[in-house]
């Protein structure tokens, strides 16, 4: 057995470590969120964001962002799936998964999950009242206001949590990295499209993704608590890998 495995085993059945270690990221992401809400108050990331916003704009034509045009149109598209509707949609659709495994306790907790997420992404944006770029025009129309990023936060609020959720069931491990592979991907996609068609700074979309994180985290460790209570499903083992025998490099031969 391989240090890497021998690593991964130890870990896997040292319960208490892997939740401190969720834990830290909880309390890592919260800390970053603060630090970096400090610093936009204060000023002082207003340099960094204009550089980085103009960037996404053709030199000499800040109206058009870079690219040809069905870039910008791909932009829009991409910018809905961060969308109340859209991640309604994924949330219910997650929801009937569930439900169709009776997992009833599992499917009350992934609403609540979500919606409480996306009532602390509307509570910050009216806490810090942040006024949106006025660098560049807007590629879409917006009305309210900028920071942290609504479309970003609640974007990684939803597919992480849904990701995290839904990986935990399934038994496979390629399953479990494929399933939080997009969710990443698509919160990600969410993100960097708001800065592109220029609604948001780009510490706005850093401050959601940071807080969206943390929440689907913490989330995670709610599941694996109310789980061991037996009131949502219990996290699925990873399957293990077959351990091919020493000095036996193809498939046996016929005994």
């Amino acid at each position: 057995m391989t240090t890497r495995r021998r690593a991964l085993r130890w870990i896997r059945s040292n319960v208490e470590l892997r939740t401190l270690l969720v834990l830290a990221m909880v309390v890592g992401g919260v800390w970053a969120f603060a630090g970096l809400a400090e610093e936009v108050i204060e000023g002082d990331t207003t340099t960094l964001d204009e550089a980085l916003l103009l960037m996404f704009r053709t030199p000499g034509d800040l109206s058009d962002p870079i690219g040809p045009g069905w870039v910008e149109v791909m932009g829009r598209d991409v910018t809905a799936l961060g969308g109340v509707l859209v991640l309604s949609i994924f949330t219910f659709a997650v929801a009937g998964f569930f439900a169709i495994r009776r997992s009833w306790g599992t499917v009350v907790y992934l609403l609540g999950s979500v919606g409480g997420g996306i009532l602390i992404s509307h509570s910050a944006k009216l806490l810090f009242a942040r006024p949106r770029p006025e660098l560049v025009p807007h590629g879409v129309e917006v009305i309210t206001s900028s920071f942290p990023s609504g479309h970003s936060m609640m974007a990684a609020v939803t597919y992480l949590t849904l990701g995290v959720l839904v990986a935990r069931v399934m038994p496979s491990r390629a399953l479990k990295v494929y399933i939080l592979a997009l969710a990443v991907l698509m919160t990600v996609l969410v993100g960097v499209s708001r800065v592109y068609l220029g609604v948001h700074w780009p510490t706005d979309v850093l401050a959601g993704w940071l807080a969206g994180a943390a929440w689907a985290m913490a989330c995670f460790l709610g599941a694996r608590w109310l789980s061991r209570r037996g009131a949502v499903e219990p996290e699925a083992a990873a399957a293990e890998e077959p351990a091919v025998p020493t000095g036996e490099t193809g498939p046996p031969g016929r005994r």
